[in-house]
């Protein structure tokens, strides 16, 4: 049995089919971790999205941004931006099925035998990994209910920026959704920072990835993530970046956990 870790599909899902008759996938055998953002922007949206909820027990996803703003233009708080590739899927038959079933996905998974996390963005620098769950999980409860509903509208926005600034059950929600799914970087004392999307290598000084932060708990697992297509493949021991830009004419990424390999497949979008 191998477990491979998939980069952010966003629609592309030929060149993951490629990758996967490479490394001989079996869904009976094997396993797939995706690290979320399953649509938009991609060609396949709709197929990716299916592909991906047929694989029933032989995969896990965590949400993504681009997973929620889907939901969020399903339930009519966001507009379609002109980027995007949904069109397909919201014209669908079985738009009720996805629906339901994007909204029943999680924040984090992790394997405590492998020793991994899955997750789209990180984990905050100031949580242990058992508030980390904790919060993933209140947000997970959350999802299929009238509150998730009630809560869209407020989904949105920068603030708070840091962990000690929230104040309300909404503030709660909107930080761990964002630094589940929207965090690339952080200043020295934890606020979220979201106006630069480079690589490290060129960030303002004021800004480190999350992973640098001097964290208060030491974690007990590799992180394993993506959302970061400008991130070079090489990070500090225990952190994987999965993300190669597939979308962007990149390359479709798949890291066997078991070996620690990262195997690639070229983009068809370019």
């Amino acid at each position: 049995m191998a477990t491979y870790v998939i980069g952010d599909l966003q629609g592309c899902l030929t060149p993951l089919k490629v990758l996967l008759d490479k490394l001989r996938f079996d869904d009976k055998r094997d396993k797939l971790w995706f690290v979320g953002d399953i649509v938009n922007r991609g060609p396949e949206s709709l197929a990716a999205l299916r592909f991906v909820k047929e694989l029933g027990d032989s995969a896990i996803t965590v949400l993504g941004n681009h997973d929620l703003h889907l939901l969020a233009v399903i339930f009519g708080t966001r507009k379609v931006s002109p980027k995007d590739t949904l069109d397909d899927i919201l014209a669908a038959p079985d738009l009720d099925e996805l629906t339901d079933w994007l909204r029943r996905q999680p924040l984090i998974h992790t394997d405590q035998q492998l020793r991994f996390t899955l997750t789209h963005a990180g984990v905050y620098p100031f949580w242990s990994l058992a508030t980390a769950h904790a919060l993933a999980d209140e947000v997970h409860d959350m999802l299929p209910t009238q509150a998730f509903l009630d809560f869209l509208p407020r989904m949105y926005g920068d603030e708070p920026a840091c962990w000690n600034a929230v104040e309300t059950t909404h503030d709660r929600w909107r930080f761990v959704i964002n630094a589940f799914t929207r965090m690339r970087y952080c200043q020295q004392d934890g606020s979220l920072d979201y106006r630069f999307n480079g690589p490290p290598a060129i960030a303002p000084r004021h800004l480190l990835p999350w992973y640098a932060v001097e964290r208060r708990v030491t974690l007990p697992t590799n992180l394993v993530f993506g959302h970061w297509s400008s991130h070079p493949g090489i990070a500090p021991t225990g952190i994987v970046p999965t993300d190669r830009g597939c979308v962007w004419g990149g390359s479709q990424t798949a890291y066997h956990l078991e070996e620690r390999i990262t195997y690639t497949c070229r983009s068809s979008t370019r």
